[in-house]
């Protein structure tokens, strides 16, 4: 999925290219959360996006497991403040970025 890991045995804990991506994923989860809450939808500030995910390869189930890291990992980083309310909203600003980066793919 990430083509900077191809060559590695594993997911390396401190790989920078991994820990880049994973900021930029971050950072455009919660600015998607706010326009959501401004606007009422998202719209890609960063035009690029589609044309990289096309060329980098990714698929329809890319977008779930990382959906499904960057869940877990605020979970992680949360702890007892996780709630049903703020994984719906993590989830909700999540699946409205995907879709806008799925649509900019076509």
């Amino acid at each position: 999925m990430f083509s900077f890991l191809k060559d590695s045995a594993g997911v390396p804990q401190n790989d920078p290219k991994l820990q880049a991506h994973a900021e930029k994923v971050f950072g455009l989860v919660r600015d998607s959360a706010a326009q959501l809450r401004a606007k009422g939808e998202v719209v890609l500030t960063d035009a690029t996006l589609g044309g990289v995910h096309i060329q980098k390869g990714v698929a329809d189930p890319h977008f779930v497991v990382v959906k499904e890291a960057l869940l877990q990992t605020i979970k992680e980083v949360v702890g007892n403040t996780w709630s049903d309310e703020l994984s719906t909203a993590w989830e909700v600003a999540y699946d409205e970025l995907a879709s806008a980066i799925k649509k900019a793919m076509s």
